[in-house]
């Protein structure tokens, strides 16, 4: 089964976008055994496309069409599909039906550049876009099924999982179900897993495929099976990696580092208070991004100016007079202070230097202390991330979520996170 995926677009032959998209639908297709073949970047160039279009249906029994499903006139897959297909292009009622819908939900009027969305090939199938204004749309060219698909990745991947990878299953003849379980773990890298694995469960089934995806800060490790005859193995061997990665597992399919801290502390009845100086509040913004935050979050302060740490948390100059900001005694009192003023249950306090400036050799540049815990049990890990800003920022935040979730779950949090980035790179 030969599969060809067609990406369009200027923005991505400029680099402007980067695409996402295709890494995450050969990623899906790996769940159904399938591997592209061809992988092709066309611009908003409607000779240029009916011609790919052409050329990968001859060659290819699948052919996914990523982009060029909006309203202006640089978005060209319906005419280069109709053309490619010598189909007249007509206004589809389902598509219309859909874009009207869309509209009335959000109290808008149709243009006419949005109505140009329900223009499709007259042979069409309409794939349902639940996200979206375009919908999606699919016919076969020469035996080779051609899918269309939106290129707003929030729209694509719910339509890939729902509805892209039903019709190739079909089209392709995969008769045995693939079931799937998706573990996400935090604090233990690929190769740390893959390592444990081997090591013990050396009688592990070869009709039970594993597969790892890296999705920074959280590791998905995947169980696949294929066929309903091996759904009880499948679930056998899911609960044993569970049991075992106890302490990094934070849940199923879409489960955020995030969501997973929240829940621990939902689930204890416990408030959480961050003190924040070089994240800028950003673990305050990922425990809120999460829906009913309002339970767990009390209060977010950002002290990023050592006035600031005095001022509001009660710092005590002296302490960073003598240890500096970057310090275990300094986020102990950041951590005291916002507990007192907030009277949360429980402290995250983050200090460190992010760089690129600002570090010294006794406090290099990626050197972070992280308190954490209940006024009558505050703890404290001082880490060294030697990555770029952005990242270090990203990844304080994270250890800050789970050594907290950690915390909560009585779960040990002398985790060796040192060794695992060691891993990493």
């Amino acid at each position: 089964m030969k599969i060809a995926l067609l990406l369009t677009g200027n923005e991505l032959m400029s680099g402007d976008t980067v695409d996402t998209n295709s890494s995450y639908l050969a990623q899906s297709l790996k769940d159904l055994g399938l591997i592209p073949a061809i992988k092709q970047v066309v611009g908003d160039d409607l000779e240029l496309l009916t011609y790919s279009i052409k050329d990968l249906a001859s060659r290819s029994d699948i052919l996914v069409i990523n982009g060029g499903l909006g309203p202006t006139v640089d978005d060209l897959t319906a005419v280069a599909l109709a053309r490619a297909s010598q189909s007249e292009l007509v206004s589809h009622s389902v598509a219309m039906t859909h874009l009207q819908e869309w509209a009335d939900r959000r109290g808008f009027t149709l243009t006419p550049s949005n109505l140009k969305q329900a223009n499709l090939p007259v042979t069409c199938d309409v794939i349902p876009n639940p996200n979206g204004s375009a919908v999606g749309f699919s016919l076969v060219l020469n035996d080779c099924l051609v899918l269309c698909t939106p290129g707003v990745p929030s729209e694509f991947k719910p339509m890939v999982e729902n509805e892209v990878l039903p019709r190739i299953r079909k089209h392709a003849g995969i008769r045995g179900e693939t079931k799937i379980s998706r573990l996400r773990l935090f604090g233990i890298s690929e190769s740390g897993l893959q390592d444990i694995i081997d090591a013990e469960f050396p009688e592990w089934p070869s009709n039970v495929e594993l597969g790892f995806r890296v999705q920074l800060p959280v590791l998905e490790l995947k169980v696949a099976t294929i066929g309903q005859a091996l759904d009880k193995l499948n679930e056998h061997w899911t609960e044993r990696l569970k049991t075992r990665f106890s302490d990094n597992y934070l849940g199923d399919n879409d489960m955020t580092l995030a969501r997973a801290h929240n829940s621990a502390l939902q689930n204890n009845g416990l408030c959480v208070v961050t003190a924040e100086s070089c994240t800028g509040g950003l673990i305050a913004s990922q425990i809120t991004s999460e829906a009913g935050s309002s339970n767990v979050f009390r209060a977010g302060y950002v002290v990023y100016s050592n006035e600031m740490k005095e001022s509001m948390l009660g710092v005590q100059a002296q302490t960073l007079d003598r240890v500096g900001a970057v310090s275990e005694e300094t986020v102990l009192e950041m951590a005291k202070g916002a507990l007192k003023l907030s009277n949360a249950d429980l402290a995250v306090a983050v200090s460190g230097i992010a760089g690129p400036d600002g570090g010294t050799p006794d406090k290099p540049v990626g050197t972070v202390y992280i308190a954490f815990g209940s006024a009558s049990d505050l703890r404290v890990r001082k880490l060294f991330l030697p990555m770029h800003r952005v990242m270090f920022q990203r990844m304080v935040t994270a250890f800050s979520l789970d050594l907290l979730r950690r915390f909560v779950s009585s779960i040990t949090t002398d985790v060796d996170y040192y060794s695992e980035l060691r891993r990493k790179t």
